[in-house]
């Protein structure tokens, strides 16, 4: 199909982060933009300001009359969408173009030099330094992020359109609509079990993502993966290794060796081993580019990261609260390393919602050890997004398997007295569910309390 044959975009759940992306695009290109979310939210807020109508009822009698011509319109929906949605079931039976988003991306990227960033952790804060790295360095490029950079305030870096930067999604298989020229490979531990059954079956749709890529385009691979490629880690023998690491001034100072020369003294401002991985395949890819090395050194030292990403949003001397989109055992993991070495002496209370009954029936072992290692804890209910409750599978399910003598489940209307009640100094919130909605009500209380 012939994006250039349509003159207006009509988006069903408008409001995903990968959608709103997209929606910012075809604004910027001059198409008449519309859609539909269940709920109201900042992203909707932010576009409904750009001049595209949204409303928030499945009900067809909402679409504008401009947008119920068959030929002008195209439809793209979300797979978080219900398949008994009516906006999407009289689209579906009207004869218009009705694409998944990944489809979407898949035909805006294919006439430009795409770089792909695929992996179950670390897509979002990989991809949003890879768009700052070659934006700062001058590159025509768009970014399509899955997260809002704080640097530009967007899940879009618009800078031209011969190149575009992308996350490689796969959730429901949709990194597989894309055709890059350099594609990465972050992780591929096991998670959307309800799509993939098991991890097996995981690793082959990555290695079928790796088939992908345009003749003479570049993989590059985390080392220790099962599959071939650039390598990239941390203190070893790496095509590209970060060597020489050290903490100055609560920066990461290190050096990047690289298959022909040695990059020295790069500064990185977001705490965390996993976020130093991110930051080397982004600098790795961008220098395999052709990007020069001072830019590239001067690009990681600005950049300030994405929303809910480890994100600060108290930080004195009496009281840190980082918020993160940690929604995976490993990615919690992660988290905690991370605050571990900014704050090793820290009593430390994290606050978890559980995303999706089926990924906490699947990890629930693991999610219990990975919540252990915080001296409290305070769980949410499940988070159920597309699903419908699963049996027996619930956050006093998951409590029962943490083993801190300080744990607790609570509802959302007594978070606030809940962490007023801990004597922690160091309060994360985690998790991918709307939790993020309840950071600024607690920021605000503790920032009044302290």
């Amino acid at each position: 199909m012939n994006l250039e044959h349509k003159h207006n975009v009509y988006f069903i759940g408008i409001g995903g982060i990968g959608m709103s992306a997209l929606a910012r695009y075809f604004v910027t290109k001059g198409l008449k933009v519309a859609g539909y979310d269940r709920t109201r939210s900042e992203i909707t807020d932010a576009l409904e300001l750009m001049g595209i109508s949204i409303h928030f009822e499945d009900d067809v009698n909402k679409i504008e009359t401009e947008f119920l011509c068959t030929n002008d319109t195209l439809v793209v929906y979300t797979p978080a969408i219900p398949n008994t949605h009516n906006e999407l079931n009289y689209f579906n039976s009207e004869g218009y173009d009705v694409l998944k988003r990944s489809e979407v991306l898949g035909l805006v990227t294919q006439q430009t030099f795409c770089l792909a960033v695929a992996g179950t952790h670390g897509k979002t804060t990989t991809t949003s330094i890879l768009g700052h790295l070659m934006y700062e360095c001058g590159v025509d490029m768009t970014a399509f992020l899955g997260g809002i950079s704080e640097n530009y305030n967007s899940n879009l870096i618009l800078n031209g359109t011969e190149v575009t930067v992308v996350e490689a999604d796969e959730f429901d298989r949709s990194f597989l609509t894309l055709s890059p020229d350099y594609a990465c490979i972050t992780s591929m531990d096991a998670d959307h079990l309800d799509i993939y059954g098991d991890a097996q079956e995981l690793v082959r749709s990555f290695k079928a993502f790796t088939k992908k890529l345009k003749p003479n385009g570049k993989l590059f691979v985390k080392r220790g993966l099962p599959i071939d490629g650039i390598t990239y880690g941390i203190e070893d023998d790496s095509d590209y290794s970060a060597k020489n690491i050290r903490i100055e001034n609560g920066c990461y100072v290190f050096d990047v060796q690289t298959p022909t020369s040695l990059i020295e003294d790069i500064k990185f401002s977001l705490p965390g081993r996993h976020n130093l991985s991110n930051a080397l395949i982004a600098l790795a890819m961008s220098v395999e580019y052709g990007l020069p090395h001072p830019q590239l050194a001067k690009g990681l030292a600005s950049y300030k990261g994405v929303k809910r990403r480890f994100s600060y949003q108290i930080k004195t001397d009496n009281l840190v609260l980082i918020d993160d989109y940690a929604h995976h055992p490993e990615e919690i993991n992660a988290v905690h390393q991370a605050v571990r070495e900014m704050y090793p002496d820290q009593f430390v209370l994290a606050i978890f919602q559980p995303h999706l009954f089926s990924r906490t029936k699947d990890f629930g072992d693991e999610f219990a050890q990975s919540l252990s290692q915080f001296d409290e804890v305070l769980l949410l209910e499940i988070y159920p997004a597309r699903e419908l409750p699963i049996e027996g599978i619930n956050s006093a399910w998951l409590l029962d398997k943490i083993t801190n003598e300080k744990k607790k489940l609570v509802a959302k209307s007594d978070l606030i007295d809940a962490v007023q009640a801990s004597n922690a100094k160091v309060i994360l919130t985690i998790g991918a569910g709307d939790i993020g909605e309840e950071v600024k009500y607690l920021k605000k209380a503790l920032s009044i309390a302290s």
